[in-house]
Order: C-alpha cells, then sequence, then structure tokens
C-alpha cells in the first residue's frame, strides 16, 4: 500500500480525528464509528487520495448520512423514543462559550449552514474543499458559512470566531 501504514492513520486521527467526528455528529448518533470506518476504506485504497482531508470529510458524511438513516429505520421498526440531546462540545474550564448552549444553537440551524460551519471551523477545510463536498459553489459555502455565523452570534449573543 501507498503509504497507509498506522503511522499515517495515526497522523490523520491525531490532526483531523476530532473535527471528523463532530462532523458526523451532524446527522447520526454514532460518530466514532463513522470515523472508524472511514479510516477502514482508506486503507483499503490502493493509494492515499490525493486530497486525503477532503476525501475523509466525504466518506465521513456519506457514513454518517446512511447511519442516520439505518438508525431511524431501527428506531421506527422497534417504535423507540426520541433519545435525549447529546453535548456536541466538551466544556473546558475557564472557558466562555457554553457547550450546552452552543450545541442548541448549532443544531438550531439549518443542516448546510451547520454543516459548512463544523467542516470550516473544526475541520479547517477551505471552501473550495467545502463545495466540493457539499455539491456547490464556493460561493455558495462561502454564503451559507456566514449566514450561519450571523445566526449563531445572534442565538449565542456572543462573538464567533472570524476564518
Amino acid at each position: 500500500m501507498d503509504g497507509i501504514g498506522p503511522e499515517f492513520l495515526g497522523r490523520l486521527l491525531d490532526e483531523h480525528g476530532d473535527a471528523l467526528t463532530l462532523y458526523a455528529r451532524g446527522w447520526c448518533d454514532a460518530p466514532e464509528d463513522v470515523v472508524q470506518e472511514a479510516l477502514l476504506q482508506l486503507m483499503r485504497q490502493p493509494r492515499i487520495p490525493q486530497r486525503v482531508v477532503p476525501w475523509l470529510y466525504r466518506v465521513v458524511r456519506n457514513g454518517a448520512i446512511s447511519a442516520a438513516r439505518a438508525a431511524g429505520r431501527r428506531r421506527k421498526h422497534e417504535s423507540l423514543a426520541a433519545f435525549g440531546e447529546d453535548v456536541w462540545f466538551v466544556h473546558p474550564s475557564g472557558d466562555r462559550l457554553d457547550a450546552l448552549a452552543a450545541t442548541r444553537a448549532l443544531r438550531e440551524l439549518p443542516e448546510v449552514q451547520r454543516e459548512t460551519i463544523v467542516a470550516r471551523l473544526w475541520g479547517g477545510l477551505a471552501f473550495e474543499d467545502i463545495a466540493e463536498l457539499t455539491g456547490t459553489s464556493s460561493s455558495t459555502a462561502h454564503r451559507r458559512y456566514e449566514a450561519g455565523l450571523a445566526a449563531l452570534r445572534e442565538r449565542l449573543g456572543a462573538e464567533c470566531p472570524r476564518k
């Protein structure tokens, strides 16, 4: 395999694992599993994709959407009640951000805005990468990002990072 070894995967996981997990959490309730499956898919590739991080985001996105659909079918068939609210952020001591309020505000955003903000802020993807990931133009990705940040600022009553 063309450079896909434990060291490479470990570095990818260290550098992008948390952001990928947060990204997947927008669709499903087993984001760690989706990220793990994406890394396994990467290992099965004959060559490392030219742009491995955007490739991982695409695989995680598709996996998370599939996992959400499967979970929905399972809940429907099992007639389970809606699950409780999970917090998406870990609240570090001394941080000004109220983790629960931020989680709620992020969840209230339209899916396209939430996806774009997570990919940009936590994933560090460029607008061109987000556009490719979501099947839009980079200007549309940028508009969604700006609109989502404005909505978060309004809901949280605080400044959001400008990136």
